[in-house]
């Protein structure tokens, strides 16, 4: 199975990293990391980056992509490369993923117009323009679309994934590898376990990342 995620300009790293991570344990999975041209991408603080090693052209038909999110998606919706390629890629794929706004650019392709998907909460209902139907659960799959919610639940995501690509022992053994087991500190990480003022506060960490 070979999966490919795209990088643009400010993603969010853990959008990335956590699914790399789960599924480049699969046996048998390759990940491959593209963009309009290889090279590295750097992430939404401008302080991380990653190297694509292969380009779009090089990687037209994967069997799985895996989109992030970060600062940069609502500029790279206008990308057309990006775009182009997420639309015809989805064409051949086994399934289509996202974390966090990378299911806006699956809305820019024409992949979601009916369909339920997730986000970041901040940018949710955003995905109405493209004709989805916004939901707030951390994993929505319809089809073969997988779409995670903010950043963290790209592990979901993934681990979903595995589950219905190869199957429950193998997601199980991988959530156990990589020791998937949150015990958070606090009880602030969604919207409706978050105390009063931390949502505004969120969203200015948000705003303020370069």
């Amino acid at each position: 199975m070979h999966v490919a995620i795209p990088l643009y300009p400010r993603f969010t790293a853990l959008d990335v990293a956590g699914p790399y991570t789960v599924l480049s344990m699969v046996p048998g999975c390759t990940v491959t990391l593209v963009a309009a041209e290889r090279g590295p991408v750097s992430d939404d603080f401008g302080t991380f980056m990653l190297a694509a090693t292969a380009s779009y052209e090089e990687v037209p038909a994967p069997d799985v992509i895996m989109v992030p999110g970060g600062t940069g998606t609502l500029d790279a919706l206008s990308d057309e490369a990006l775009v182009n390629w997420i639309r015809q890629a989805h064409e051949r794929t086994r399934w289509t993923t996202s974390v966090c706004t990378g299911s806006l650019l699956l809305g820019a392709a024409g992949l979601l117009e009916g369909l339920p998907a997730t986000s970041h909460w901040a940018l949710l209902d955003l995905l109405k323009q493209y004709g989805a139907e916004p939901v707030g659960t951390r994993v929505v799959h319809t089809g073969k679309i997988v779409t995670a919610a903010g950043v963290s639940a790209g592990i979901d995501m993934a681990l979903t994934l595995v589950g219905k690509a190869v199957d429950e022992e193998t997601a199980q053994s991988v959530q156990l590898a990589i020791e998937y087991d949150p015990e958070p500190p606090f009880t602030a990480g969604s919207l409706g376990t978050a105390p009063e003022g931390i949502p505004d506060r969120a969203l200015h960490l948000l705003t303020q990342t370069p």
